[in-house]
């Protein structure tokens, strides 16, 4: 079909384009920073691998227990980390998503790449409803931002960087909810 595997092409684009900024975010001077932008880089890239079209890749049948792996371990710094600030939560419940996806593809070959219905109905609805709200809420926490920035940035040069933008990051964090709402769609 070519229209998945466009659409599947182009969410790999927008994830791997979303975690390459992340790693330029990592370059911030702030190491709260670095790391939120660390877990994003992360959450990125894996998205993008998980977004391959079936058609071009389909991963070996070890690869969804290491994706699983891989995750739950960013789980768990996220939940250690989630003690000195709430917003490391929405880190560790993308993560959570990130495992569950990888678990349901594991457990319906059949349907490898999140073609075809798979996972468990009521959860996947419950992160459909989190990540809409939490799309929603950015997107709206941006908009603000943006006009701020737009008008008081002038004097602050090339000291503040890709690193401390809180409008791109927050940008960044908007395109990968969108990004997980489009694959949790497919399960």
């Amino acid at each position: 079909m070519h229209g998945p595997a466009s659409s599947g092409w182009l969410l790999v684009a927008l994830c791997a384009a979303t975690g390459a900024y992340c790693l330029l975010r990592m370059r911030s001077g702030v190491e709260e920073q670095r790391r939120a932008a660390g877990g994003e880089a992360l959450m990125g890239f894996g998205m993008a691998a998980m977004a391959v079209p079936a058609a071009v890749f389909t991963p070996p049948a070890w690869a969804w227990p290491v994706y699983a792996a891989v995750f739950g371990a960013a789980g768990l710094r996220a939940l250690w980390a989630a003690r000195t600030g709430r917003h490391h939560l929405h880190h560790l419940v993308g993560d959570a998503a990130m495992v569950y996806m990888a678990l349901a593809m594991a457990g319906s070959p059949a349907h490898a790449h999140g073609h075809g219905p798979s996972g468990v109905p009521l959860l996947t609805g419950a992160l459909l409803l989190y990540f809409t709200g939490y799309v929603l809420l950015t997107g709206v926490r941006l908009l603000p931002v943006a006009a701020v920035a737009g008008g008081g940035a002038a004097g602050s040069g090339a000291a503040a960087g890709w690193g401390d933008r809180p409008e791109l990051a927050r940008a960044c964090r908007l395109s990968m909810g969108i990004a997980m709402l489009a694959m949790l769609l497919t399960m």
